[in-house]
């Protein structure tokens, strides 16, 4: 036997299961926590031998036991499906009716088998204890051996067990040696059946005032009427309804067996039309969790759809559409030469001071303003935004598209509309200050590509950009500086209004002539 590393715990903290390999087909290794040294005696192989015995299609098949190794575990039948307890909290699989009768009947009928079988009681019946198979069968597993499961040591005090307790009938709580019985097994089909028929887990509307304790000590108190588990039934499912309600009767003699519950189910779907032949069952089963399935198929479809559409957006953030696509499609960006392109660099006068004043915090915030200021600003004109540096933001028009002689253009008039939104700009922790934005544009041939893998950037380089830096760094503030190569293609715009600024000397490039852009009538 080989188990496989998946892990699937169950409910109970005394048992836990794997999943294994048993002679070719899967098996669950349910895990055992004894509290004293567990006798191999005649009683107990009886009882083995009695339940290996049992062999019903509602039942699920114990194959046997490892009980001498560190690891002491039972080897039962696997089902894929889970629990009950999964299938009625899983809100994406949709249950109707049918689909609900069609659960309590399995239940009933492993149940008959079971009482009318030399174990005589499961002892042990609740909604984590009925296994769904892939045809979507209840199988109940965990009876028998009460030699056993009398043996497993049990955290009294634990609030697992405080919770199991709610399927376990009163005549049981209230009684220190709890001895399994068939009025008490009707109790708990009876709370079973609350959570098929409401989807929700047993006194789910009176745990939303008082606790699990509470509940359980007035179910042992016993009162009249009973604390049992109050809900809204729809109109098809009354009848159920009025099932439920008998089986969990104060009195046990008063609750009906399984054969007797049995015989009124199917009245019930007599009067609904439906056959209760078991293939005709079946097909209903699988033909509404083909529904399901394709229900949940197209809506993870739709998921995904919505998650690729965000990535998308983000990375076209990130880098220009063109330049993304050969990335998503796995090709190499090939860098590529640009002859004419213009850049504008643009920092924030006094920044180092303002940050002396601020908390990193209001910093952040800052520029974090400061540059959802400036994108809305960009958007309008046909620029590449590349990157921002603390307080330097840098943009550049040309590539990755070219736009023939109109990148001066566009950048300029950006750079003037930047100038006019950081005028009504306001620092929300120096509301009374204003920021002064140096602005610094140039023109010439740049080289584009993108650079590493992990959060690849897409970069310039080039002397172009050492100089558009320049026009920014031996600028003035709230001025627009650029170089000659700018302004003489912003003299085929004649809407600009342009001021020489005269030959400077500039740091690594030697004398300059350069120029102020004061507006546009544009």
């Amino acid at each position: 036997m080989s188990a496989t590393a998946r892990t699937d715990p169950s409910t109970h903290d005394e048992i836990s299961g794997d999943i294994a390999v048993y002679k070719g087909i899967p098996v669950q290794l349910k895990h055992l926590h004894f509290k004293d040294a567990l006798q191999m005696n005649k009683e107990f192989l009886h009882e083995f031998k009695m339940i290996r015995d049992v062999n019903h299609a509602n039942l699920a098949r114990l194959y046997g036991a490892c009980l001498d190794a560190p690891r002491k575990v039972l080897v039962a039948e696997f089902c894929p499906k889970g629990t009950l307890q999964d299938l009625l909290g899983n809100p994406q699989i949709k249950l109707d009716a049918q689909f609900k009768f069609s659960l309590t009947i399995d239940i009933v009928q492993g149940m008959c088998f079971l009482h009318d079988s030399q174990l005589r009681n499961h002892g042990r019946l609740k909604s984590s204890c009925c296994q769904i198979d892939n045809r979507f069968t209840v199988k109940l597993a965990d009876f028998g051996l009460p030699t056993l499961y009398n043996n497993i040591a049990v955290d009294r005090t634990s609030q697992e067990y405080i919770n199991e307790c709610l399927w376990t009938a009163p005549e049981l709580l209230r009684s220190d040696v709890a001895m399994a019985t068939k009025e008490a097994d009707m109790y708990s089909f009876g709370i079973v059946l609350q959570e098929i028929i409401t989807r929700e887990s047993p006194f789910f509307n009176e745990t939303l005032d008082v606790t699990v304790s509470e509940i359980l000590v007035k179910v042992i108190k016993g009162s009249n009427p009973p604390m049992r588990p109050c809900c809204e039934v729809p109109h098809r499912l009354s009848e159920l309804h009025e099932l439920m309600k008998s089986c969990w009767s104060e009195e046990p003699a008063h609750r009906p067996s399984f054969i007797t519950i049995r015989k009124d189910l199917k009245k019930i779907l007599a009067r609904f039309g439906e056959s209760g032949n078991l293939l005709d069952t079946l097909l209903r089963r699988m033909e509404l969790y083909a529904n399901n399935l394709e229900k949940l198929v197209e809506d993870k479809t739709l998921e995904l759809r919505e998650e690729k559409k965000k990535s998308e957006e983000l990375l076209y953030q990130i880098l220009p559409r063109s330049v993304a696509e050969r990335l998503k499609r796995g090709l190499r960006v090939e860098p590529e030469e640009f002859e004419c392109v213009t850049i504008y660099f643009s920092d924030i006068c006094g920044f180092t001071t303002i940050s002396a004043r601020s908390t990193p915090m209001q910093v952040v915030d800052l520029l974090n303003d400061l540059y959802l200021c400036f994108d809305a600003v960009i958007d309008a004109y046909d620029v590449y935004k590349v990157e921002t540096i603390g307080d330097a933001y840098m943009v550049v028009s040309g590539l990755p598209q070219r736009n023939g002689n109109k990148h001066a253009q566009q950048i300029a008039l950006m750079s003037l509309a930047l100038l006019q939104a950081i005028d009504t700009f306001r620092m929300r922790h120096l509301p009374g200050e204003k920021l002064r934005l140096r602005i610094g544009l140039h023109s010439g041939s740049v080289c584009a590509g993108v650079v590493g893998q992990k959060m690849p950037r897409y970069c310039l380089f080039g002397d172009t950009v050492n100089t558009a830096s320049r026009m920014e760094s031996h600028g003035e503030a709230l001025q627009i500086h650029m170089s000659d190569p700018t302004k003489q293609l912003l003299d085929d715009f004649p809407t600009f209004n342009i001021q020489k600024r005269g030959v400077i000397e500039v740091k690594g490039k030697g004398p300059m002539s350069t120029f102020w852009l004061l507006s546009s009538s544009s």
